[in-house]
């Protein structure tokens, strides 16, 4: 098998381009693919593929563009197969196309050409080397026509000009095989400064360096905009242009082009510019829009529309809370993913975000007061919930992890009286987007008494309007609530935010799954064009700003990755990444393994009984396998996973142990464990020390109105009381099955009518207290689609009425 690659080598070393040809072979190949593979493998004993591994492959078509062969055969280059074990393997299979992409090809292309950017009258060099059988010629083309008289393996053009710019391949022949290298992209920068005519490209070194800097522009509506800026380096760069801090879509070239300006096109704008290892910005600049009609011909000009004065905020800082694992009442699902989504929308406003999910009645209090803690003069603050809730005499109360059945808004907290403190702050934009059911609670007869200032900054965005529930679309799949699913694709509109909740409205509007069901709300004072895109200008007091950015990162702050050494040989990197601001996750990989070893993994054990992690979802090998949904793209591959959720109830510091379990042929591959004490400190939210109870009396002291019970009926000697209130209503309801509509945010037992109303309370967000959470139904989270047609039609088709 002289024309195979070294039989020797381990197929953990093979190269990515032969290992996707060998898994794409694999992959499509019913009698003949993993599956089969995984088979014959598992009879040897010294690569031990078990059902449980199979099982684990076969999790990959999940994953997009996940691939079963290539979880094999990571598994299979983990425990020692070599490529020649491998090739005997797929003989055996009978997979003739796997096979002949393990052997060597009569023809290599060894060095592909590279994109760059560089200046014009430059020297622009293309390479690319190759080896073959018998010798080998080389035929360059830009785009489909042959570059004329270039031969070599280098294309030259010396100097560049404007005109060379576009896309170069090699077509490499050998005999009568032959060769496509990759293509490259040039790009030619026309710059008369800054670097003098003729100097090697070379002279750059490869890193990015900023050739051209975007002009401010002053233009009448109508008129064509420009910007443009440019940097040189190898690889070409990537571009993203931004408008008032806001990524803008489709401004991904060096050039920004608007054909026709309109008034809102004004504001400030920069462009980021990145490569694989390097990122920079260009200056800011402003585009200032005028708009003037002409009358008489053109001879005199009537300025109707002068371009608004720039709104500011000295900061912008966010509190989401997403409650789904409630103790009492029927779990939720969609909220883990709205308060997900909505982070990394408002990250991109530059909004500082701390993001919780499943508080308690007392952490729910200890974090808005730490949100209070940030908030000043000028400061646009905005909260974001989803979970249960209730409305009462038009206050609303957002209902805690830990609230009895049934609540009472001593349970709770009042939303109004949270705007209440946030007023004295003198913010400049106070946001609430309440996700969360608005229907009467009956067990609560208080009367609040919350009187908030007449201010001009107020914006409420309800997800249902006023004694309506809220709903989350429930499938197998893992999705956003109704409210989220339309409010992230508007979210960074730079538009006045009412203007923004309004297209939602709009947007809502025409689901057919929620049509006459749900319906955003929205209330408003809001005087001003104020928008969550506005810029941030700090305020004058640096002390106090200092002061509130450390508070914030406090909530921030991950442990730095470390590298453990074992007196084995082996070394462990430690890796930390935050899914929210009290959700961590630890992942271990194997950076050194010895020789003699024929397997070696970290775990890490041994965790606070504080956080209550299941033995059973610890150290996984993909992030899926033990929770992380939504982190998971972004996490390092070939590792073992962990994730620690419930960080505020850490009341000391982070101490745990990393495992080494290894074997070692010698020792007939009985395991032998090595192990580290690793601490910490507080990582994230732990830092803030929510678990305390109530330490501040702010939000306490609003919060629990007048007329408030000072205890729920669930709290007095006789809890069952509570059960025969209204035991007679539903002991007749069948509860066993969960329709695709459910109820995201609950109102209270009781709190709709009887039997005519069992088909809408079924559809909405608002359980009833007797309603099972089905603790036993599988609930892996699957990639939902995006198509709201196919939504609607698959949702609305299986809605099931459920008789009394």
């Amino acid at each position: 098998m002289s024309d195979s690659v070294d039989r020797s080598t381990k197929i953990s070393l093979l190269k990515e381009p032969v290992v996707k040809r060998v898994c794409d072979a694999l992959d499509k190949s019913s009698d003949r693919g993993w599956r089969r593979l995984g088979e014959i493998v598992g009879g040897e004993r010294r690569l031990r593929v078990s059902s449980n591994d199979m099982e684990m492959c076969s999790l990959k078509v999940l994953e997009l563009e996940g691939s079963p062969s290539r979880m094999l055969l990571r598994l299979m280059g983990e425990r020692g197969c070599t490529t020649g074990h491998l090739m005997d393997y797929l003989v055996t299979l009978g997979n003739t196309e796997a096979v002949q992409c393990l052997k060597t090809s009569a023809l290599q292309i060894l060095i592909q050409p590279q994109s760059l950017a560089l200046i014009s009258g430059h020297n622009l060099r293309l390479s690319c080397h190759a080896v073959g059988k018998s010798p080998v010629q080389y035929q360059w083309f830009k785009r489909h026509e042959e570059v004329p008289n270039c031969s070599s393996p280098d294309l030259v053009i010396s100097p560049v000009h404007l005109k060379d710019a576009g896309f170069y391949i090699c077509r490499v022949n050998c005999g009568d095989t032959f060769e496509f290298s990759k293509w490259a992209q040039v790009d030619v920068l026309n710059v008369t400064r800054s670097y003098a005519p003729g100097q090697s490209y070379h002279s750059l070194e490869g890193r990015l360096k900023l050739a051209i800097q975007p002009q401010s522009q002053q233009l009448h509506v109508g008129e064509a905009l420009q910007l443009e800026c440019g940097a040189v380096g190898r690889p070409i760069p990537r571009y993203q242009w931004h408008r008032n801090g806001v990524p803008i879509l489709n401004g991904t070239k060096r050039k920004l082009m608007i054909p026709h300006v309109m008034l809102d096109h004004h504001g400030r704008y920069r462009c980021e510019i990145s490569s694989s290892s390097e990122r920079m910005w260009t200056n800011e600049v402003d585009v200032v829009i005028d708009d003037f009609y002409a009358i008489g011909g053109g001879c005199s000009e009537l300025f109707l529309n002068s371009v608004p004065e720039q709104l500011y905020a000295t900061d912008k800082v966010a509190l989401l809370i997403g409650n789904l694992s409630y103790r009492n009442h029927p779990q939720l699902k969609a909220p883990m993913v709205d308060v997900y989504d909505l982070t990394n929308l408002l990250r991109q406003l530059n909004f500082k975000v701390v993001s919780l999910l499943d508080l308690t009645e007392s952490e729910m209090r200890n974090a808005v007061d730490e949100f209070l803690l940030l908030l000043h003069k000028g400061v646009y603050g905005l909260l974001y919930y989803a979970g249960h809730g209730y409305e009462n005499y038009g206050n609303s109360f957002m209902v805690p992890v830990d609230a009895p059945n049934p609540y009472r808004s001593a349970n709770c907290l009042c939303v109004q009286s949270i705007l209440k403190l946030m007023q004295e702050k003198e913010t400049d934009l106070n946001v609430f987007l309440l996700d969360m059911c608005r229907k009467r609670n009956f067990h609560d007869d208080s009367t609040p008494n919350v009187v908030l200032r007449v201010t001009a900054n107020i914006v409420f965005g309800y997800a249902t309007c006023q004694d309506a529930e809220a709903f989350e679309l429930s499938s197998s799949g893992f999705t956003n609530g109704v409210f989220v699913k339309f409010l992230k694709k508007r979210l960074l509109d730079n538009e006045k935010i009412t203007v923004v909740l309004d297209r939602v409205a709009e947007d809502m509007g025409q689901f057919d799954a929620t049509k006459g069901k749900q319906a955003l709300e929205i209330r408003s004072s809001l005087s001003e064009r104020r928008a969550l895109t506005d810029p941030i200008q700090p305020c004058d007091s640096a002390d106090l700003a200092h002061a509130d950015s450390r508070q914030w990162a406090k909530a921030h702050e991950l442990p730095e990755s470390m590298s453990l050494d074992f007196d084995c040989g082996a070394q462990i990197k430690l890796g930390f990444a935050a899914e929210f601001s009290n959700v961590l996750v630890i992942y271990t990989h194997i950076v050194k393994k010895p020789e003699d070893m024929s397997f070696c993994q970290a775990h890490v054990t041994d965790f606070s009984q504080e956080l209550d992690v299941d033995p059973k979802e610890m150290n996984r090998e993909t992030p899926e396998e033990t929770g992380i949904y939504l982190l998971s793209s972004s996490l390092p591959q070939h590792c073992l996973y962990t994730r620690l959720s419930s960080l505020q109830k850490l009341r000391e510091e982070l101490v745990f142990t990393v495992c080494l379990q290894v074997t070692f042929p010698a020792m007939d591959d009985d395991p032998v464990h090595w192990t580290k004490s690793i601490n910490i400190g507080k990582p994230l939210i732990a830092r803030l020390d929510l678990h305390r109870a109530m330490r501040r009396n702010s939000c306490l002291q609003t919060c629990l109105m007048p007329h408030s019970p000072s205890h729920s009926p669930c709290h007095s000697p006789r809890p069952e009381h509570c059960l025969h209130l209204h035991h007679g209503l539903y002991q007749a309801q069948d509860h066993s099955r969960l329709s695709p509509l459910h109820h995201a945010y609950e109102h209270p037992q009781g709190a709709v009518g009887g039997s005519g109303d069992s088909y809408y309370e079924n559809l909405s967000r608002c359980h009833t207290a007797s309603l099972s959470s089905s603790p036993g139904r599988p609930s892996i989270p699957i990639e939902a689609s995006d198509d709201i047609n196919e939504l609607q039609t698959v949702f609305i088709n299986s809605l099931q009425l459920q008789q009394p």
